[in-house]
């Protein structure tokens, strides 16, 4: 109390002579007697000797390294420790303080002070860390590093400070011990193992050695948990490397047992770096679990051992040269594509103008007999029809090897009529044909409900729409998928910079998912190899264009001329679905590029949005080659696929482990596959309407139980039987394991399907008798050795969307 006293008493004192001391030079501003003063005079000079009684004794020592100082401190006796150490320019050393209090109370902690020439690092022990929640977790033992102050004389001795204080009244003991750190800085492919824990931080230096532009640093630990912190730090003093400060500077990512950063020269102006490895108080950041909740707003948890065993290493990134020689490879491969392509149409264009020129130079042949020849296919087909959907350059045909002449000779197999017969049907009229001949119907010709239901049924029976209003109907795919690419990137390629842009000025890098093992920056991007990738969904997609581009003017030309094959040959040709197949595919790459800029579980619906939609015109052009009529308009097929994406989008958010979701979707999943099994076996000759249960009945009664006969249309009711039972397994499979992978599972749904239809569409053709050129089964050969590479890496599961990299050896997650 007499200390309080006396301090207010000094303070007092003390104004009155400054105030005084100001106003000096004006006169009566200070108006007080000589004998005033002389008292005033001796009462400063009576509390200055008696405030020593009041204040704190401050013992200094000189202390070394590497000795531990066992000591006590309270509120009367402070402590100085002062250390010295020589400081070289062309040498690191650091310096690390470790302080352990054996006081269990922390309501008046030991506070330090660490004091040195251009920084002060200050730390109470025992140290409180907040988790969620406002969680406090107590340690008694703290270790911290200092950061080395440059210097630019070759050796230069420093000298810096340990200041030991407390408000405590009863003393409190500590121990103190300032060691070197031999293994301070990291050398290059160099492994170096230590222990961190939450209070106990460690950080290493790192210079880039010559010629050495890029390198990647690398944390690994064998246990899971507890969850850490690796932080790129600059040169600078202070170092943050405590968890509620690690994420102020810097890059960073939080870890479980990798993390890896790619770190470039040119960032760090020293030419050298920080590595700091933090261990969070808590492991919610890694998907781990939650403590309980505290009872009392100040109350203590136990944290338990929280010690994490890591090593470090820094390996060189592969140089400039090898990144442009790999992205030059990778463009070279794709247009290796376009040079086999002109190859390939050049050799196939000499070789048709070759045959043609022969048949029409036979001698004793009417134009009507070559024509006659050529529409029945004596010229070889064009290999591109079924393969990669190009034309051969020629004025013979545009859809030739499978789908030409020899195609419609048995169309899946429900009758055999050869092309003569055909072609006498389309352009003979009535009038050449006696009536007695035959029994006349003109319903049979007019009636969609009696041909669509015939037992035997051919290309031409779907073909009778004008060809004109057709082409403009499937034009319409094209229009309206290239609208929906424009509104649907534009967004897209705006967020993505936004996501960019965040990481790049936060250095936070857990909100991208992408495997920063493999990851090499350019420019501002982090992982422009990842873009790089997409590049083979623009290129051939391109490709397919002009392909189909290619052969449409030609067919347009045939078509000028009044080329017989053209108008009355193979089936319909409509191109407005291969265009928007070749607009989807060139879209999935740019798509796709812009979610690997920044990958992560809300824009992973990016890299998938027009895999569904490649998926569902590549069925629809399948359909439509044999069912041009009845195929679905650009509307009905759109908006099918956009209730796809909004499922994928249900299932991304909410169908992670919710049960109800899944018996909602498996249920609509089965609905949707009997609608369209029923649509394709009655070839759209059927009404959805308030009468459908009663007419479903009927069928059941007179097909099933009143006698027992057999489909009508036994192809048709194959391919839907096996469709039925894939599509039903897929949906069990879905309701009992519940993926959490929900966005690859439907386009699972959507691959599988496909597949089954493009394998049914070749087997029927084989089982008619028709025949698929060389060229085609080597593209097919092809393609599926990709898939089978493909597929196989895509089941590595180096990377996810769905967890940061924090979690991605979570051992709860695929």
């Amino acid at each position: 109390m007499w200390c309080n006293w006396h301090d207010r008493l000094i303070n007092a004192v003390s104004m009155a002579r400054r105030s005084c001391w100001k106003s000096r030079h004006k006169p009566g501003s200070c108006p007080v007697s000589a004998g005033f003063r002389t008292g005033l005079v001796a009462l400063c000079l009576w509390l200055s000797a008696t405030s020593s009684g009041c204040s704190a004794k401050v013992v200094q020592k000189d202390a070394e390294f590497d000795v531990t100082y066992n000591d006590t401190v309270t509120s009367d006796i402070q402590a100085i420790y002062a250390f010295n150490h020589t400081v070289s320019r062309n040498k690191t050393e650091g310096v690390r303080v470790s302080v352990d209090v054996q006081a269990s109370g922390v309501e008046s902690p030991i506070l330090f002070v660490v004091r040195q020439k251009q920084a002060v690092v200050s730390f109470q022990v025992p140290l409180i860390l907040r988790g969620l929640y406002q969680r406090k977790y107590p340690y008694a033992h703290v270790g911290r590093t200092l950061c080395q102050p440059p210097t630019r004389a070759a050796s230069e001795t420093q000298f810096f400070f340990v200041d030991v204080s407390t408000l405590s009244n009863v003393g409190t003991h500590y121990q103190l011990r300032v060691s070197r750190v031999d293994s301070f800085t990291l050398h290059t492919d160099k492994k170096f193992s230590f222990i961190a824990t939450p209070s106990q931080p460690q950080f290493f230096k790192y210079e880039f050695p010559e010629g050495v532009d890029t390198v990647i640093v690398k944390v690994n630990s064998q246990m899971t948990f507890p969850c850490s912190v690796m932080s790129i730090q600059d040169i600078l003093c202070p170092v943050y490397d405590l968890d509620n400060n690690v994420a102020f500077i810097g890059m960073y990512q939080t870890m479980t047992k990798t993390a890896a950063i790619t770190v470039q020269r040119k960032d760090f102006p020293s030419n050298s770096f920080y590595v700091v490895v933090v261990v969070k108080t808590e492991d919610e950041a890694c998907g781990g679990p939650l403590r309980f909740y505290p009872l009392r707003p100040d109350e203590l948890i136990d944290a338990g051992n929280r010690s994490k065993e890591l090593d470090v290493v820094v390996s060189p990134a592969i140089s400039s040269e090898v990144y442009v020689m790999g992205m030059l490879f990778c463009l070279g491969i794709f247009l290796s594509f376009y040079v086999l392509t002109f190859l390939v149409a050049c050799v196939e264009n000499k070789r048709m103008h070759r045959k043609r020129d022969g048949l029409l130079s036979t001698p004793d042949m009417s134009p009507a007999e070559t024509a006659s020849l050529l529409g029945k296919g004596v010229a070889p087909a064009s290999p591109y029809e079924y393969g990669s959907f190009a034309d051969n350059g020629s004025t013979l045909s545009s859809e030739a090897i499978t789908d030409s002449v020899t195609s419609a000779e048995a169309n899946y197999g429900y009758m055999e009529r050869s092309m003569e017969h055909v072609g006498r049907v389309r352009q003979e009229s009535l009038s050449s044909v006696e009536e007695d001949d035959y029994d006349t119907l003109a319903d049979i010709d007019s009636d969609k409900n009696i041909v669509r239901t015939k037992k035997f049924l051919c290309v031409s029976d779907l073909a009778r729409k004008d060809k004109r209003v057709l082409s403009k109907k499937y034009q319409i795919y094209f229009w309206n998928i290239a609208t929906i690419a424009v509104f649907y990137a534009l967004p897209v390629i705006q967020l993505v910079i936004t996501y960019q842009t965040v990481v790049n000025v936060t250095g936070n890098q857990d909100i991208c998912y992408y495997n920063f093992l493999c990851a090499h920056p350019l420019g501002a991007l982090s992982a422009f190899n990842n873009i790089l990738s997409n590049l083979g969904y623009v290129m051939l997609g391109l490709l397919f264009l002009l392909i189909v581009l290619q052969r449409d003017i030609v067919h347009n030309r045939a078509l000028m001329r009044s080329d017989l094959a053209a108008l009355e040959c193979g089936i319909p040709k409509h191109f407005g679905l291969f265009y928007a197949m070749g607009t989807a595919l060139m879209m999935e790459g740019l798509l796709s590029a812009c979610y690997h800029v920044c990958p992560n579980y809300t824009n992973f619906q990016f890299d998938t949005s027009f895999m569904y939609m490649i998926a569902g015109l590549c069925m629809l052009k399948l359909y439509q080659k044999r069912h041009p009529d009845i195929n679905a308009s650009a509307y009905t097929a759109y908006a099918c696929l956009a209730a796809v994406i909004f499922f994928s989008v249900l299932g991304v958010v909410f169908g992670k482990g919710n049960t109800v979701f899944w018996i909602v979707f498996s249920i609509i999943h089965i609905l949707a596959t009997m609608l369209l099994s029923t649509q394709l076996y009655y070839m759209g000759r059927w009404r959805l309407d308030s009468g459908i249960l009663r007419r479903v009945l009927h069928v059941i009664y007179t097909d099933c139980i009143r006698q027992c006969s057999g489909p009508m249309y036994i192809d048709r009711m194959v391919l839907l039987v096996m469709g039925n039972i894939v599509n039903w397994s897929l949906a069990a499979y879905g309701l009992i394991e519940r993926p959490n992978d929900f966005a690859s599972y439907l386009l699972a749904i959507a691959i599988c399907n496909l597949l089954l239809y493009f394998a049914f569409y070749i087997i029927m053709k084989l089982r008619s008798g028709e025949r698929i050129q060389c060229l085609a089964l080597v593209c097919i050969l092809f393609t599926a050795v990709v898939w089978g590479f493909a597929l196989f890496f895509f089941f590595q599961g180096l990377s996810t969307w769905q967890v940061s990299s924090t979690n991605l050896h979570h051992p709860t997650l695929p």
